[in-house]
């Protein structure tokens, strides 16, 4: 065991651990890069690695991929067997599970900051043993740098920065979410780095509409990574064929997979260039931190995700857990907008109406169950309800919440919902204000059927009697 002048005393894998996530987080990179010393590592060859990051670092101001680095080991490396040992740790490296990533970077981070304060110590003992009275000042900034380390990224910037791209039409990158009258209330849909939030209560269609949006994201040529915790995947990919062909899921079978229109529309889908990648886990047993690491790594595999459509947000678990939920609740969802903004990804997710939701015409935000923070944090709020009627005729009354990028307060009501189908379509739309000018409507008329009903089952129930 090293002493603690490297980060050997951690260990040799964990030096493979710093490494890869530098190969893998942009951010943690940029931060660790100006007070990482490869002399900090004892392996000869994470010495090396780490020093190929390093100067591609300055020369190209970016993290050099995996491919990239394959090819500056062989062309620097001149010894075949050197060549090949410091491959083979290259791969070691590359092929590591991103886990415990936040305990790697916060681990190694105050390593390199204690290095940078043990030298503003030494640079202190210096100028105070040759009692240098003119340099006393120094010896505060030499301390401000060291401390300063990894606030630099996010420094304020003027009002007046990249106004052109600021003020263009197309300053957000949007991908469709293929809801009729959605996308284009939404001004093409969910950018990147924004998040959708669906409310609705239990049985009412989070997976058909989440599915809905991943279909519509992938058909318009979007990677799309669709991650869910209690449906498997076969169900899933049927909800997907029932997108594509229009064959209702209960009409699906042997003679699906047989007819010929079914296997040439599938067949055209496999060719596109894009992917739409089906992820189960099992519910409670996965962070936020962990599905930021496996989009990472299929990032470094070539596959760039657009777009994370995650069913449902409450099934995720806090990275440190505390005794309070509704504070919990709100770090996973901060921690959900942090990722899709780093990795610059459109972010949909769905969360469970309280109990009072269930029997609602109209769910609002105050039905939400557990935080609320669910709602601030999202950009685009919107809930789906639905009457016992309105179930059974495929219908739903949908209702824009929120919406940072357009106008909210609308009520799709009826509207087309159709989970047997997978369809969602908005056919009518009107203000909560006239939503509940027509409601009032609506209970009167309910109210004489009722009473007709009632009246005719009587005089029934008396010419039976006579």
């Amino acid at each position: 065991m090293s002493d603690k002048k490297t980060l050997g005393y951690l260990g040799y894998s964990f030096q493979l651990k710093v490494l890869s996530q530098i190969l893998n987080d942009k951010a943690f990179a940029e931060n660790i890069i100006p007070i990482l010393d490869s002399s900090y590592f004892d392996d000869a060859s994470c010495k090396l690695i780490s020093k190929v990051i390093n100067e591609h670092y300055i020369r190209y101001n970016t993290i050099p991929s995996y491919d990239a680095l394959d090819m500056i080991i062989r062309s620097e490396i001149k010894t075949e067997v050197q060549c090949k040992y410091i491959l083979d740790v290259a791969g070691e490296i590359k092929n590591l599970p991103l886990i415990d990533s936040e305990f790697i970077q916060e681990k190694s981070f105050k390593f390199c900051k204690q290095q940078e304060l043990k030298k503003a110590i030494k640079k202190a003992e210096s100028i105070l043993d040759q009692g240098d009275f003119e340099h006393y000042d120094e010896i505060e900034e030499y301390f401000k740098k060291a401390l300063s380390f990894g606030l630099d990224k996010d420094e304020a910037i003027s009002v007046f920065s990249n106004l052109e791209n600021v003020i263009a039409d197309d300053y957000r990158d949007t991908i469709p979410i293929g809801i009729e009258g959605l996308d284009t209330l939404f001004k093409g849909g969910i950018a990147k780095g924004e998040i959708l939030v669906l409310l609705a209560p239990l049985g009412v269609g989070k997976t058909t509409f989440l599915t809905k949006v991943a279909n519509s994201a992938f058909n318009f040529g979007a990677n799309v990574l669709q991650v869910f915790f209690e449906d498997n995947v076969s169900e899933i990919q049927r909800k997907h064929i029932c997108c594509w062909t229009g064959v209702s899921l209960t009409e699906m079978n042997e003679d699906t997979a047989k007819d010929a229109t079914v296997k040439r529309r599938l067949s055209e889908l496999q060719e596109k260039p894009n992917q739409l990648l089906l992820q189960r886990w099992q519910s409670d047993s996965i962070t936020i931190t962990q599905i930021k690491n496996y989009v990472r790594k299929l990032r470094s595999d070539g596959i760039k995700i657009d777009m994370i459509v995650l069913d449902y947000i409450d099934c995720i678990i806090p990275e440190r857990g505390t005794d309070d939920v509704f504070t919990d609740e709100g770090k996973i969802m901060r921690k959900f907008e942090s990722m899709c903004h780093e990795l610059n990804i459109a972010g949909v997710t769905a969360t469970q109406g309280n109990r009072s939701s269930i029997s609602s015409d109209i769910v609002t935000n105050d039905q939400m169950g557990g935080s609320i923070k669910k709602a601030q944090i999202g950009h685009i709020v919107i809930s789906v309800a639905k009457t016992l009627s309105q179930k059974e005729s495929g219908l739903a009354t949908m209702a824009i919440l929120k919406s940072r990028v357009s106008k909210d307060g609308l009520v799709f009501e009826n509207c087309i919902f159709n989970n047997e189908k997978m369809e969602i379509s908005t056919e009518q739309s009107e203000t909560f204000l006239g939503f509940e000018n027509n409601k009032s409507d609506k209970q009167k008329r309910r109210a004489i059927q009722l009473y007709k009903e009632r009246k005719g089952i009587s005089e029934a129930s008396n010419i039976s009697n006579n």
